[in-house]
Formats: C-alpha cells, sequence, structure tokens
C-alpha cells in the first residue's frame, strides 16, 4: 500500500505499459491482460502439511464489474479513467426504493444479473431460477479464475481446493418473500441461502477444502482473501478461491442502507476527500486463485502478484458501533506489515 499517493494514477504511472513480452516459467508478472498458460495443474491429495507462513501468490483472476466484464476491461476502465457510476437503468428501476430521491437511483450497475447458463453447470432450470444471482454469478467467477491460471476446473475434483466468498446481502430472497415464492418449490432452502454461495462452488467443482461463506459488512471480501491465506499456510486446503459478490436486486438493501444514512446524497464517491458525505452502491463480484509462492513458481504458474502478509481484528468500544478507531486500524496495518516480513 502506499497511502501517499493521492490517487491511483500515479500508482498506475508506475506500473509497465509494455505487457506484450514473453514469460519465462515461474516468473512474476503484474498485468491480468497477458495470455494464460494452457497447461493443466493436477491437484495435490489433501492434508497438505502446515506452512505456518510465507508468502502466497495470485495465480488466477476473473470479475464482473460495471462496464468491465472480465480483468482486461476492468484494467482498461482504471487506465483510461472511466466513471462506471450511472443513473439506475430502465430494466433496473425496480430496485432503486420508492421517495428515495435521484441519488438513490445512480450506482455501478451490471449487464444482464438474470442471465445464467444453467446446462453448462448441470444445474435444471428451476433450480436455476431458484438460485440467488450472487451463486450463480460466482460459479461464473470461479470457472474464470480457473481457466485464466490454466487449469481445466475439472482436474481440480476430489482436491483439497478451498472457497471463500465475501457476501452481506439477500436480495433476491426478498424479491421471492415479495412475489410469494412463485417458482422456487424445494430449491428455495439451498438457492435462496446466501451461505451456500461459496458451497455451490465447492459442489459443483468437486472441492474437499474450506467452503465459507464470509459476512464481515464492508471488509468482506478482505477478510475472505485472509481466510483463504490462512487455510493454505496452515494445510487446510492447497489452493484457494476468494473474494466477494454483490448484487441489488430489489430495493430493500438500499431501503435500509439510506435509511442509516450511508448513501451520498449527491450520487457521488469523494473518497480521502473533504467533500465526502456517503458513498454510492454498486455491483459486481470478483475472485482470486491462491497457491503457496514456492509451490506456484515450481509449478510454473503465472503470478499476478503476490500477497505477503495480511491481519484481521476489531475496533472495540468507539464511539458508535460503525465509529472506526484509528488506534485499531493502525494496529491491523501493523499486524499485517509484521506478518510480511
Amino acid at each position: 500500500m502506499e497511502f501517499p499517493r493521492s490517487s491511483v494514477r500515479p500508482r498506475a504511472r508506475r506500473i509497465p505499459e509494455d505487457a506484450s513480452g514473453k514469460q519465462a516459467k515461474g516468473e512474476i508478472v503484474a498485468d491480468p491482460m497477458v495470455s494464460a498458460r494452457q497447461t493443466t495443474a493436477a491437484p495435490e491429495e489433501s492434508g497438505t502439511p502446515g506452512r505456518g507462513t510465507g508468502p502466497i501468490a495470485v495465480i488466477g483472476i476473473s470479475c464482473r464489474f460495471p462496464q468491465a466484464d472480465g480483468p482486461a476491461a476492468y484494467w482498461r476502465l482504471l487506465r483510461d479513467g472511466t466513471d462506471a457510476v450511472t443513473d439506475a437503468p430502465e430494466a433496473r428501476r425496480d430496485v432503486v426504493p420508492a421517495d428515495s430521491g435521484p441519488a438513490a437511483a445512480r450506482g455501478g450497475y451490471l449487464d444482464r444479473v438474470d442471465a445464467f447458463d444453467a446446462r453448462f453447470f448441470g444445474i435444471s432450470p428451476r433450480e436455476a431460477a431458484a438460485m440467488d444471482p450472487q451463486q450463480r454469478l460466482v460459479l461464473e467467477l470461479a470457472w474464470e479464475a480457473l481457466e485464466d491460471a490454466g487449469i481445466l476446473p475439472g482436474t481440480l475434483k476430489n482436491s483439497g481446493t478451498g472457497v471463500f466468498v465475501g457476501a452481506i446481502w439477500d436480495d433476491y430472497a426478498d424479491l421471492v418473500r415479495r412475489s410469494g415464492g412463485a417458482g422456487t418449490g424445494q430449491h428455495a432452502f439451498t438457492g435462496l441461502n446466501r451461505g451456500v454461495i461459496a458451497n455451490r462452488v465447492s459442489y459443483t467443482l468437486g472441492l474437499h477444502g474450506p467452503s465459507l461463506t464470509v459476512d464481515t459488512a464492508q471488509s468482506s471480501s478482505l477478510v475472505a482473501v485472509h481466510l483463504a491465506c490462512q487455510a493454505l499456510l496452515s494445510g487446510e486446503a492447497d489452493l484457494a478461491l476468494a473474494g466477494g459478490v454483490n448484487l441489488r436486486v430489489t430495493p430493500a438493501s438500499s431501503e435500509i442502507t439510506a435509511g442509516f444514512g450511508a448513501l451520498s446524497p449527491d450520487g457521488r464517491c469523494h473518497t480521502f476527500d473533504e467533500r465526502a458525505n456517503g458513498f454510492v452502491r454498486g455491483e459486481g463480484g470478483g475472485l482470486v486463485l491462491l497457491k503457496p509462492l514456492d509451490r506456484a513458481l515450481a509449478d510454473g504458474d503465472r503470478v499476478h502478484c503476490v500477497l505477503l502478509g495480511s491481519a484481521v481484528n476489531h475496533d472495540g468500544p468507539t464511539d458508535g458501533l460503525t465509529v472506526p478507531s484509528a488506534t485499531a486500524q493502525a494496529d491491523v496495518i501493523r499486524r499485517a506489515l509484521e506478518a510480511a516480513g
């Protein structure tokens, strides 16, 4: 992390612009647009001895963000400084709370959150209709992250691969309740359960590592990555898919957020700025495929980046339940740096 830099632009300028060169075996690269190797990685048996400490490599990535349907498109969006916050598209007006004002309609929206190739994953149309779109999206992202790493998903069957996904809202369950549950049937129990988001990936791909949906509010995806790293270091997992997902398909979660006073009244985020007055909601999902760095280099994996250390704590008592503690935040940063050596 580089706190002295006021925006992403100075950091971006430091990243090499030419990512077209060929990569030697085991080389670490920083650009997600380099093509994935076309070999497959055979899974190791579960029960890898604990490692304790060590760097973790990101060997696969996938994402779906507003105006960016994958890592390459997201990279271009960042490079070009594109603002993906818009008014709610006509087809998504129903997710905006009534009488909430124009600011609540602004956000980052995905295209076609209803689209899903159920047959590809061996899921019946009836069950797919009962599945939270967040489950569907994470399934797609898991497949894409493995493909990005040059791994055929089928080769990981019965491996100790873990899945850790941050998710905090149940909009689709609220939508089904409002519609009387029509068409969900027996699949509602699993399809509407947020805890099944990670489990769905493990079940579909035949993975035997830890499988957790993590809810720590806004930090959920970061904590999911931290837990994935810990599972790799302890030997609970051989590989790990980790990340987060968020979709807003009913007004319910936005109503709660607006009622708390967290939304920006002008529909803009002014991060690290004296004009900051709230945030703007967005949709998306992203996963990374993690592997201990020494194994990644030995196996010739392409390494997007390296996680040297992470840490988790809590603010403890402050002036309010949601009021942060500068002391606690400095402490968790210090712990992460210590973990990184």
